[in-house]
């Protein structure tokens, strides 16, 4: 029996790789190229499950990102009510 490579099971090249890391690099395209990459069909394996990790961890540091930005609002907006309540005193 022969078994035969499927066409998304073949290994990427490095210059394939090296052409995927250039386009994720730009901002809106590499964001695009990665969903197309995860959902769409044409994909190979390996390309397909780094676009999903890569979409994952995005989206991680995304939320993190999203609760520590509310965390120092509401401490500095504590701060500054604080600091408005101060007042100075003249010695003399």
């Amino acid at each position: 029996m022969t078994n035969y490579v499927q066409p998304n099971d073949q290994t990427v090249s490095v210059g394939d790789w090296f052409v995927t890391m250039l386009l994720t690099s730009i901002p809106m395209v590499g964001f695009i190229m990665l969903l197309v990459w995860a959902f769409g069909g044409g994909a190979k394996e390996s390309k397909k499950n780094y676009a999903r990790a890569a979409l994952i961890f995005a989206l991680v540091g995304a939320v993190v990102g999203t609760i520590v930005s509310i965390i120092m609002m509401i401490t500095s907006a504590a701060f500054f009510t604080s600091l408005s309540e101060y007042t100075y005193t003249q010695l003399g």
